[in-house]
């Protein structure tokens, strides 16, 4: 499909993009597995951290489609979503995930980062799957702008996440911060 051509250089590096993040995942939780668990660490763990890898997975396939020699632009469209479906399905999953664990109290920032934002992106793919029959162009940039919000959001999660384990947990831990 020729709509899908100029955008095959954005999908390979934010496909890459999404990899090599979901790898630094496993690297930094390897890094801070030494950490005390805590209790409801698990509960929390699929509230904040397990959603970081969906999400980096989800702009990953995302680029393996968008990616793909289709023909026209049905398949991918009906890909997106499904996509978009089943994030949204998702990210109320893990908002009632939010809500039940009892180790870290969210705010506003966690509210927005780890619910609102992920439930816009899923909505904006999946509404953009729905346009790209009448409007495709407009539609291939929705399905970018939810796969960058996407990839952005879990770079912050990951970031706040990885400084709340290293910081915080470990003043909490051993009484002072950790001096350089």
């Amino acid at each position: 499909m020729t709509a899908l051509i100029p955008w095959q250089t954005f999908y390979v590096i934010v496909g890459s993009s999404a990899g090599a993040l979901t790898g630094l995942v496993f690297v930094a939780m390897a890094l801070i597995a030494d950490l005390p668990l805590i209790r409801g660490g698990a509960d929390a763990n699929d509230a904040f951290s397990t959603p970081i890898v969906v999400h980096f997975g989800v702009v990953l396939v995302l680029a393996a489609i968008m990616s793909a020699p289709w023909t026209s632009l049905g398949a991918p469209a009906l890909l997106c979503e499904a996509c978009g479906v089943a994030g949204l399905v998702y990210a109320i999953v893990v908002t009632r995930r939010m809500r039940k664990q009892s180790a870290y109290r969210p705010e506003f920032e966690d509210w927005l980062f780890h619910t609102i934002l992920p439930i816009v992106s899923y909505a904006l793919l999946g509404a953009s799957g729905l346009a790209s029959r009448a409007y495709p162009t407009n539609a291939l940039f929705g399905v970018a702008a939810a796969a960058l919000l996407l990839l952005v959001v879990g770079i912050h999660n990951v970031w706040d996440s990885v400084t709340y384990l290293v910081f915080v947990r470990r003043e909490q831990e051993h009484g002072t911060p950790r001096k350089n």
